[in-house]
């Protein structure tokens, strides 16, 4: 069973945390579960960047992203190279680094 290290967020998790995740698995799904509360302001459908992760480690080993994914990734902040939307984002056969971004952009929230 692979495992995802969540690399210390101030907010989500100050210390880190090393989980176990199922292939197949979306990262925000296993985030949630182990109590991880990453913003997903669409409900987990591509709609939005607030689920944002980078993938420091296991990155090559993922699915590629399609281009919707690709699309709303380019209205992340703090977007990288190994930047994936963590609602799309399933779990290979492998370990991962994810890393949160300190902040994220909240279309719904920022309006009002």
């Amino acid at each position: 069973m692979p495992q995802i290290v969540f690399l210390p967020h101030e907010e989500l998790c100050p210390d880190g945390a090393v989980v176990e995740a199922n292939v197949g698995e979306t990262i925000l799904n296993v985030a949630l579960k182990n109590g991880i509360n990453i913003e997903h302001a669409c409900e987990k459908v591509c709609a939005c960047t607030t689920c944002h992760v980078i993938v420091r480690e296991g990155f090559d080993v993922l699915a590629q992203s399609d281009e919707l994914e690709d699309d709303m990734l380019d209205k992340a902040w703090g977007l990288e190279p190994e930047s994936r939307l963590s609602c799309q984002t399933k779990v290979p056969d492998c370990d991962l680094i994810v890393d949160i971004p300190k902040y994220t952009v909240n279309m719904v929230s920022e309006a009002n």
